[in-house]
């Protein structure tokens, strides 16, 4: 995506985030002296329990509250798009190889008070690319790599919680911390900025969430880039069972449909059973994930 596509796309963004939050904030301004309706918020709340939202999509953390989360991912892709002169060798252009990965992921996260929380996270990771059968550049036909994945640091902000009369809004900021440059494949050869924002609307049939972010990758040439946009639909069907689905899109042009069975073993541990699937050429074919949940209360 050129810089002045992005630019162009990050001002609309941010125009109209900018709207939504003058329309919601001037909502709550009007009804700040109305009394909450506490049965319709329980009820409102019934899905996700409160708290600030996370970057665990469906999961919030309460003052106090430490949340701790362990994952396993794998991602394939048969058609991955890769560029030989990133890796060093000479090329033409781009290709389409195919690519795979894995990881075990680790990520905690804190209530430092009503509306803040703050969140660390890493990953170990294993990656495979082989190259396309029209590449003839000096490319080896598997690159492989492994050891330290991502490393992020976010803190969540809920800057409205919901009433009866307004939705929650929440925003972030966080960054990818740079390490292993040489590593292309799972590597982070420099810092990347993420920022972002959403609300969350709760319904007698379900949570519906929207969050939009963006990326800034101080060693790309293009820097701004889209992050994650996601519609997010959460239900809590019994109470050891709640259903999340959502539509996804990455880097503004990789969409992918999510689903997610949450078993809730303990009201203190939660079994995920997540996959994703590919709705472009772009994005990854397909994505399971299985994780577990401990939430450790104040």
């Amino acid at each position: 995506m050129r810089p002045a596509t992005i630019l162009r796309d990050i001002a609309f963004a941010c125009a109209g985030s900018l709207c939504i939050a003058t329309v919601v904030t001037a909502g709550a301004t009007r009804d700040a002296a109305a009394d909450d309706d506490s049965t319709a918020l329980s009820a409102r709340t019934q899905d996700r329990g409160g708290g600030v939202p996370t970057s665990l999509a469906s999961s919030y953390v309460r003052d106090g509250e430490l949340l701790t989360s362990l994952a396993f991912l794998y991602n394939r892709d048969n058609e991955f798009e890769y560029d030989p002169n990133e890796f060093g060798f000479s090329a033409p252009g781009e290709f389409k190889g195919n690519y795979w990965d894995s990881s075990a992921d680790v990520l905690v996260a804190y209530g430092l008070s009503a509306n803040l929380v703050l969140e660390l996270e890493a990953a170990a990771s294993r990656a495979s690319l082989e190259k396309a059968d029209s590449d003839l550049s000096g490319m080896p036909n598997e690159l492989r790599e492994s050891g330290l994945g991502h490393v992020r640091t976010r803190l969540d902000w809920r800057m409205l919680e919901e009433t009866d009369r307004h939705p929650e809004v929440f925003s972030y900021i966080g960054a990818l911390v740079p390490h292993d440059a040489s590593k292309v494949l799972i590597g982070t050869p420099d810092w990347v900025g993420i920022a972002g924002a959403g609300v969350v609307r709760g319904y007698e049939w379900g949570t519906m969430t929207f969050r939009m972010g963006l990326e800034y990758d101080f060693g790309s040439a293009s820097e701004l880039d889209w992050g994650e946009v996601a519609v997010e639909y959460l239900k809590r069907l019994s109470p050891g069972l709640t259903v999340y689905g959502a539509v996804q899109v990455l880097e503004g042009d990789e969409y992918s449909l999510v689903g997610e069975l949450q078993w809730h073993l303990t009201p203190a541990i939660v079994l995920k059973l997540n996959s994703g699937f590919g709705l472009t050429s772009h994005g990854m074919d397909f994505s399971p994930r299985i994780g577990v949940l401990y939430n450790f209360p104040e």
